[in-house]
């Protein structure tokens, strides 16, 4: 159909690599924010509460606004930071697979379940200083928010979403009260202190830290799970190459770009024309949204020979971080859990093998692999 075609519901969806990667990286190109949002006729799906929350976190603001608050984290998940979160996720994985280990004497464990779920949340709780007893309700809750980011969420999602959204604004409101009464070497009270120095109005102050919490959450626990239980899932579905990578440990980092290239956590991004202009001789007009189907692109065959097949040796490019300003500040992170988990795998678990699965959540934009289970020979 093209490398970039009117959708029936309006706007236009892109397919090509290339296409993609240049509006990721224009400028010209910006994010849906809530000014975007506001504008809307189908307010339902655009005012709803759940939609708004997300129009001002990080990822939904444009400039200025977003270098601002960009600059007010700097650079959160630097060589040093991953260094010194390094040992905690190592420790954090070899007890997850301990649980894994006894639970494959008594039957077929899911996986998902047990690691991939688990990891995210566990270590960005500890580097928030949130307590254990809450990661179970912020997995659920973020589990539930990211319906508002589908592409054609259905009423009783928007309701799912709106109600979570609702239930993560409480948790992280007095959470910020909390670290006000009793500030710490967090970073939730590190962020209460920088934007205590750049707004005036503590109310405005708390919101944009607020906003960066919530989306800290959201984004590690719904992304990362996905990447490490498609990089586990996949290398045991092929087991020529998990016994390759297992003798070649210095080509776990290709793995995991693989898997990223393969089925990314996230398989759409919304972009909408500042003003009018053309995309590969496509008129957009300003305002309108082009929906890049990075799920498709990184199949491109112009970009990838063989895109289908899955190699962990192929130099593996893609998208599943974005890219210009709006670059996944946690790449770093995800990466890291996913070497740990992926390097320790491999030395404790080699007779590691598939039962059943997968299977997925119902969506399109926002992947979710939720379940697979695994045996050991």
């Amino acid at each position: 159909m093209g490398n970039i075609m009117p959708a029936p519901w309006g706007g236009h969806l892109v397919t090509s690599y290339k296409l993609c990667d240049q509006v990721l990286r224009d400028r010209a190109w910006q994010v849906p924010g809530n000014e975007w949002r506001t504008r809307q006729k189908d307010a339902a799906r655009w005012s709803a509460p759940a939609s708004l929350q997300m129009g001002s976190t990080l990822p939904m603001l444009n400039p200025p606004h977003h270098t601002r608050m960009r600059r007010s984290v700097g650079n959160m998940f630097d060589r040093k930071s991953l260094d010194a979160m390094r040992n905690s996720i190592d420790r954090i994985t070899e007890r997850l697979l301990d649980q894994v280990r006894e639970e494959l004497h008594d039957g077929e464990p899911d996986f998902m379940e047990l690691v991939c779920e688990e990891l995210p949340v566990i270590t960005i709780g500890e580097w928030l200083g949130l307590p254990a007893a809450d990661y179970p309700l912020l997995r659920s809750l973020t589990h539930d928010q990211v319906f508002t980011q589908e592409l054609f969420p259905s009423p009783s999602q928007l309701a799912l979403s709106d109600a979570a959204t609702g239930q993560l604004r409480e948790y992280f409101t007095e959470l910020i009260r909390e670290r006000r009464r009793a500030p710490g070497d967090d970073k939730v009270s590190t962020w209460i202190r920088t934007w205590d120095g750049l707004e005036p109005d503590q109310d405005a102050a708390d919101a944009a830290v607020h906003s960066l919490a919530l989306f800290v959450v959201l984004a590690a626990l719904e992304t990362t799970s996905h990447l490490l239980a498609t990089l586990v899932w996949l290398l045991l579905e092929h087991p020529r190459q998990l016994d390759w990578v297992r003798t070649h440990p210095e080509h776990i980092p290709g793995a995991i770009e693989e898997a990223l290239r393969y089925d990314p956590p996230i398989h759409m991004i919304s972009r909408i024309a500042a003003e009018d202009t053309t995309l590969a001789g496509m008129p957009i007009q300003r305002g309108e949204m082009v929906q890049l189907m990075v799920g498709a692109a990184h199949h491109d065959p112009d970009q990838h020979s063989d895109p289908d097949i899955f190699d962990i040796r192929r130099k593996a490019s893609h998208l599943s971080f974005g890219g210009g300003i709006h670059y996944c500040l946690g790449a770093p992170l995800a990466k890291l859990e996913a070497t740990s988990l992926l390097t320790t795998l491999l030395r404790r678990m080699p007779g590691l093998r598939l039962a059943d699965g997968p299977s997925y959540a119902p969506r399109v934009a926002f992947r979710r692999l939720k379940s697979f289970r695994v045996t050991a020979s």
